[in-house]
């Protein structure tokens, strides 16, 4: 059975009541924060990202917020801000930012849902799939930058290739 036909019989499809279904059936753990939010917690090869989406009914956004701690060394934040950049341009969908005061390497996506649109849940699971991609495939070259002395050029070779594989 497809994701999408778990839904077929439902007339009230909320965003977060997808988000928690997908999130049952791949057995990740996850807290319902509020009616419009979910937190989980998705294994990658390189850890274990913290994923967070929201919906805002004001705006029509389902925000997506994908996590990881990181706290580089003071002295090596301008190349570690340079590989931001570096791996943002090779991103489509969705960006990167650091969060300094929490600490905290972020990639963020808002989908917008204007106009009453409904997101699938086939969807939602690419765009949870796609957050983990981009942090497995970047997070070497932000170590490498912070902890190996490498420059941004050096540290983005290890990034070249889109990462593949399941959420």
């Amino acid at each position: 059975m497809s994701l999408a036909e778990e839904f077929l019989h439902t007339d009230d499809l909320h965003p977060i009541d997808i988000v928690e279904t997908l999130a049952e059936h791949h057995a990740w753990n996850f807290d319902r924060i509020t009616e419009d939010q979910i937190a989980m917690a998705v294994e990658g090869q390189w850890r274990t990202y913290s994923i967070t989406l929201a919906w805002s009914a004001q705006d029509e956004t389902l925000r997506l917020i994908c996590t990881f701690e990181m706290e580089p060394p003071e002295k090596r934040m301008g190349e570690l801000y340079e590989t931001l950049n570096k791996a943002n341009d090779m991103c489509w969908a969705g960006a990167f930012t650091y969060w300094a005061e929490q600490r905290l390497m972020v990639w963020r996506y808002g989908l917008v849902l204007a106009g009453g649109q409904v997101a699938g849940p086939e969807q939602i699971d690419r765009l949870i799939t796609a957050a983990v991609s981009s942090a497995e495939r970047f997070y070497p070259a932000f170590q490498l930058v912070a902890w190996a002395d490498q420059t941004p050029a050096q540290a983005m070779n290890v990034a070249i290739a889109e990462a593949y594989g399941r959420a």
